[in-house]
């Protein structure tokens, strides 16, 4: 049996030969311990997760994800629901899960960790027939998600996102949304729209502080507009965990929810945007994954 290391090379702001180094450096860690390393390369969106089955396939017993949340959520969409579990080394802008997670940022530690980790249950979500392991979102996060990973982009990292945020917080026009969960109907103008099994967007932005992701539901954040000078002014609440104290900001607790609107959306899940339709459901898929981590 093997442990798969399946590496973004692009993640986070990498150098020429970081996949060589990255491989290199988790083969040398995981042979330490007498385990026989089986380092994979993504090269192309997608590819993460063919490379997990794969490996599943190959009898690997634990497959690492060397990358950003995108990466993490296409390993663990291939491993969902299965037994071999996974285990995470962050290299992304944001690494919102694995910040939540408290997943040590230096990679030797990172896979020193979840090799010495009992694998644990956690839950995934799913949006329109979509797996996400950190949130998904709809509105302007989804908007900034289509523009920071356009081709066109060459502004990466935490300096990326703030660039592209203050630019859409000034031009980004908010939405009208039917939003039904347990039992409840509210018809609101929102900027986002947010259905989070974890905290925080990445980089310390807790867009919903207290959510878990091993307590079997979803936290859904609505956030809406009163003006655009309010939301521009209550939006480093996002980086003090004080959202909760402002009128336009409410949380609950939700197994599923359905969100409706007259125009088609665009959505994320862990950053990744796509093309919905005037209707999603979202829903927990509880126990759905196992992870390592210390």
């Amino acid at each position: 049996m093997s442990i798969a290391v399946i590496i973004n090379p692009v993640a986070g702001r990498t150098r020429p030969g970081a996949a060589r180094v990255r491989g290199e450096l988790a083969a040398a860690a995981i042979e330490k311990y007498g385990e026989i390393p089986d380092i994979l390369v993504t090269e192309r969106p997608g590819h993460a997760r063919l490379l997990a089955a794969a490996a599943v396939q190959r009898g690997a017993r634990l497959v690492m994800a060397w990358g950003g949340d995108g990466t993490i959520n296409e390993v663990a969409s291939a491993l969902a629901f299965g037994e071999v579990p996974l285990a995470i080394i962050p290299a992304g802008s944001g690494n919102g899960l694995a910040r939540e997670l408290k997943v040590d940022r230096r990679p030797e530690l990172a896979i020193m960790d979840a090799m010495r980790a009992n694998p644990q249950p956690m839950d995934l979500g799913e949006i329109g027939g979509r797996l996400f392991v950190n949130l998904a979102g709809i509105g302007l996060d989804a908007c900034m998600a289509s523009q920071f990973n356009d081709a066109k982009n060459h502004h990466r990292g935490f300096s990326g996102y703030l660039r592209l945020a203050s630019r859409l917080l000034l031009t980004y026009s908010s939405q009208q949304y039917v939003i039904d969960a347990a039992n409840t109907r509210r018809d609101v103008r929102a900027v986002v729209v947010v259905v989070a099994n974890s905290a925080q967007y990445g980089n310390g932005a807790r867009i919903a502080p207290g959510a878990r992701v091993n307590d079997g539901e979803l936290d859904l954040v609505v956030v809406e507009e009163s003006s655009r000078f309010v939301t521009i002014c209550q939006t480093p609440r996002l980086f003090t965990g004080s959202l909760g104290g402002i009128p336009q900001y409410s949380i609950r607790r939700v197994r599923d929810v359905t969100i409706k609107s007259r125009e088609p959306m665009i959505f994320h899940v862990d950053g990744e945007p796509f093309e919905g339709g005037t209707e999603l459901t979202a829903r927990v898929r509880s126990d759905a994954l196992r992870i390592c981590v210390r």
